[in-house]
């Protein structure tokens, strides 16, 4: 951004008495909430004009820039202001685990336990098959459009090694969180696995179908052992 788009940026926030506004982190790629952290107008505008998160230690009483010391930066796709203007969702294609503890989000302590559950239904009403099957579509066409920003074209920029490196990444990470012995964790960490594999999917011309007649094939296999 031009230091003009950025003064006008800052013209319009609203920063607290301290001159602080709270900015919400989230991972382009999955949706997933990263972190919660503060920024006075001197880190917004070095966010903005370094495409790079900056942040205002409230405890330390000094500017900080994400993964300066970790290398776990995190590179600015855009900033959104809320209605009113004093809150900043800031959408991010991470480099490393968001959080000291090396988890990928500061927020992993389930609060609500196995009472939670989210009303979408059941899976035998076909939802799994339609979630992927919208999903597929979005990958496709970010593949064919390849929209400036988004975290999938900045895969399939970057080709088949990166793809393949992410899910690597990926994979270990979901083995950490069963080792854990988390389910939440697990659940969120095994949706990011199962989207970059759709991502390689694509990026491969492979369909999903092709996978799902294979695996039809194995549970038919085993009903003919089972009986």
């Amino acid at each position: 951004m031009s230091e003009t788009e950025i003064t006008e940026v800052l013209s319009r926030l609203k920063f607290d008495d301290q001159g602080l506004i709270p900015a919400i982190v989230q991972d382009a790629a999955t949706g997933r909430v990263l972190t919660l952290a503060y920024m006075n107008r001197e880190t917004v505008q070095l966010s903005l004009k370094e495409r790079q998160t900056w942040f205002w230690s409230r405890s330390r009483q000094k500017m900080w820039h994400k993964g300066e010391t970790s290398g776990n930066t995190q590179r600015i796709l855009r900033a959104d202001a809320d209605c009113d203007g004093d809150a900043l969702l800031v959408t991010v294609h991470p480099q490393g685990p968001a959080c000291h503890t090396g988890k990928e989000s500061c927020f992993f302590n389930d609060v609500f336990g196995t009472e939670f559950r989210p009303s979408f239904g059941p899976l035998g009403e076909g939802r799994f098959l339609t979630t992927i099957e919208r999903l597929v579509e979005v990958i496709k066409a970010r593949k064919v459009e390849m929209p400036e920003g988004s975290y999938t074209t900045y895969l399939f920029s970057k080709g088949l090694d990166k793809i393949l490196k992410k899910i690597g990444e990926e994979s270990a990470e979901t083995i950490i969180a069963a080792k854990n012995q988390s389910k939440s964790e697990l659940t969120l960490e095994s949706a990011d696995l199962l989207y970059h594999l759709l991502v390689l999917f694509v990026n491969e011309g492979l369909e999903v179908e092709s996978v799902l007649v294979e695996l039809e094939k194995r549970a038919q296999k085993k009903k003919k052992i089972d009986s």
